[in-house]
């Protein structure tokens, strides 16, 4: 067979397989190994799987579970409502000022765990029930929710960007504070938009009336909420960039901060510690099944040569370098409308890296492009995974038309952000070339 018929058995039979609804890990996995058996016989078994062992004992993965359990941590004691409860103080005056205060607390929520996951989910329980009732759209109460968590791939510590810098070999660290100034572009572009469109539309956000809205004293006093979250950003965003510790050892530190803010709190109770034990156990389990998945997957097709074959065939393309980016991130986008972001890292990377450094671009700049597109992947309709977790929480009344209609103005953002990174690499560049040269 040639390398294109396995190319299309491998990538037709995986999306096949998706088809029947069974989970990513065994569509991946599972059927990458059937194809293996068909072509190297029972031989594929440790041809596929030498070198994933020594990945998946690499240090910088211990970082994983901690900052999720940070994260569930602070989801499961409502310290996210309280965030949210003080965003919302200050913004009632602002056109549109719930739906920006939502998209900043999905943004910190973000910054605390790392996951667009926990703030779909957290936001869609806490800020749409109040958004409806205050008369706000279906559109953008569900929109702003949904693009302000995606803020959690780039908005360090992110768990994606943790494993893009395993497999590149780039310094963590680097990668985080590259994706800092970006994650903070869109979060204010994001803003920017929906004051001037509820500006344009006061039908679409209804202002809250005067007489309702917070006192002075009351807005003052809700700053406290911020205090414990923000110590804890500055506890490990902080000490990672300023180079104190290394991100395993600032995970550690969040996941202590994250009790001691609790503890604070008077919410640490038995019942927020097994909940939050659990859930990180079931997303990191899930993780680690994707990523050794991915890892098999990525490397029967390479033992098939197809690595050298593409490299080959993408550097010899009559395309200018900024071309061959671009195929690059149409690649990604069209893969991200059916496939996990796990996945589409451990498959493509390892082929698009040494390209990248061929052609002479900053791996911590392709990095970050990366993590944009699977924003915008997760949000992208017909499969994007935020419109699901949007639609889980969301009442019967919203459909999943009123969650596809209500991305496509904050999709057309992320373009036009993406589009910015790609001709301004310096967005990305400045602040780790700051920090760590």
């Amino acid at each position: 067979m040639s390398i294109i018929e396995i190319t299309i058995l491998l990538f037709g039979g995986m999306l096949l397989v998706l088809l029947t609804g069974l989970p990513i890990t065994f569509a991946l996995g599972g059927w990458c190994m059937i194809v293996g058996l068909f072509l190297y016989g029972p031989r594929v078994f440790p041809l596929a799987l030498h070198g994933t062992e020594s990945i998946m004992g690499y240090e910088a993965l211990m970082a994983v579970p901690m900052f999720v359990f940070m994260g569930m941590m602070l989801y499961y004691s409502h310290i996210a409502d309280d965030v949210y409860t003080t965003f919302h103080n200050w913004l009632t005056p602002v056109p549109g000022g719930l739906a920006c205060a939502t998209v900043g607390t999905s943004t910190l929520i973000a910054a605390i765990e790392g996951s667009e996951t926990t703030a779909t989910l957290c936001m869609g329980t806490i800020a749409l029930p109040l958004m409806r009732k205050r008369g706000y759209s279906k559109t953008l109460a569900t929109g702003c929710i949904q693009a302000g968590a995606a803020l959690g791939f780039l908005i360090p510590p992110s768990i994606i960007a943790i494993l893009y810098a395993i497999i590149a070999r780039e310094s963590i660290g680097r990668l985080f504070a590259g994706g800092v100034l970006p994650g903070l572009l869109l979060f204010v572009m994001f803003v920017i938009y929906i004051i001037v469109r509820c500006k344009l539309q006061p039908h679409l956000a209804p202002p809250v009336p005067k007489e309702e809205r917070p006192s002075m004293q009351e807005k003052l006093k809700s700053l406290s909420h911020l205090v414990l979250p923000a110590g804890i950003i500055a506890a490990v965003i902080g000490t990672i960039l300023l180079r104190i510790v290394t991100p395993v050892e600032a995970s550690a530190i969040g996941a202590m901060a994250s009790l001691v803010a609790v503890f604070i709190k008077r919410r640490l109770k038995w019942q927020v510690i097994n909940e939050a034990l659990m859930t990180t156990l079931k997303l990191t389990s899930m993780t680690m099944w994707i990523f050794m998945s991915a890892l098999t997957f990525g490397r029967l097709y390479n033992l098939l040569g197809a690595k050298t074959i593409v490299e080959a065939v993408v550097l010899n393309l009559p395309l200018e370098p900024i071309g061959i980016l671009l195929l690059m991130q149409l690649s990604f986008f069209i893969m991200g409308t059916c496939l996990d972001d796990t996945a589409i890292l451990f498959i493509t990377m390892p082929i698009y890296i040494p390209i990248i450094q061929e052609l002479g671009f900053d791996p911590v700049w392709f990095g970050v492009l990366y993590l944009v597109n699977m924003q915008m992947a997760y949000l992208t309709p017909p499969f994007g995974y935020c419109l699901f977790l949007m639609k889980s929480v969301a009442p019967p009344d919203i459909t999943m038309g009123d969650i596809y209609r209500s991305i496509i103005p904050f999709l057309i953002i992320q373009g036009i952000g993406l589009l910015l990174i790609m001709l301004y690499p310096q967005i990305v560049l400045w602040l780790p070339n700051l920090l760590f040269d």
